[in-house]
């Protein structure tokens, strides 16, 4: 785990305040995931500059950020460890409290425990986004929901690809991203946009 200058200090001024410390989530946001003729066509080109304005906000104020890097085990994934696709987009490595490793969908299954290190550090509140919209995110998500977590889902922070569904009919990725907001909302989690959270 990096330590930031200023990190005890930050954390004093927090809870003398009473502010709960909310947890920067930034899942798989990695360069294999430009390999759109492995993974298929995309939604929301806006979402890598989104979770770089997420990150600036919450590096400047000290608030906790977690990186998450998907380690996948597929000898044909671009996201495979020992290339370049398992690395993480520009502007996103940088300071950070946690990164975790992981092989599967969820990053509270991921190396070391992400719940574990919450609880040790007090955290209450995530805040979700990355890639992709309806799989690591979502996993995620839910699985913090469930966990007890209070979940902000930033979508427009996140995205994914069209699928094929088992009759062979196409879904837009968009279609997709927004039922897993549907989905998410007001059950596992706060769904919300980048301009409301940088707002907030």
């Amino acid at each position: 785990m990096r330590s930031k200058p200023g990190t005890l200090l930050c954390l004093a001024f927090f809870y003398a305040r009473g502010m709960s410390r909310n947890a920067l989530i930034v899942i798989d946001v990695q360069q294999g995931f430009d390999q759109l003729e492995y993974w298929g066509p995309r939604n929301n080109p806006a979402c890598e500059d989104n979770i770089r304005a997420l990150l600036k906000k919450w590096r400047a104020s000290g608030q906790p950020v977690v990186l998450v890097r998907h380690d996948s085990a597929g000898p044909q994934s671009p996201l495979r460890p020992g290339q370049p696709g398992n690395d993480f987009k520009p502007g996103i490595d940088g300071p950070h409290d946690l990164l975790i490793a992981k092989t599967v969908n969820s990053a509270f299954y991921g190396e070391p425990d992400l719940d574990a290190w919450l609880t040790a550090s007090e955290i209450t509140d995530v805040t979700i986004c990355g890639i992709t919209t309806n799989h690591c995110c979502e996993t995620t998500a839910r699985m913090a929901g469930n966990l007890g977590y209070d979940v902000t889902f930033v979508l427009d922070a996140t995205h994914t690809n069209d699928r094929i569904d088992v009759d062979g009919n196409v879904i837009p990725a968009a279609d997709i991203a927004r039922t897993t907001g549907a989905n998410l909302h007001g059950e596992f989690a706060t769904v919300r946009s980048t301009a409301e959270v940088l707002a907030g």
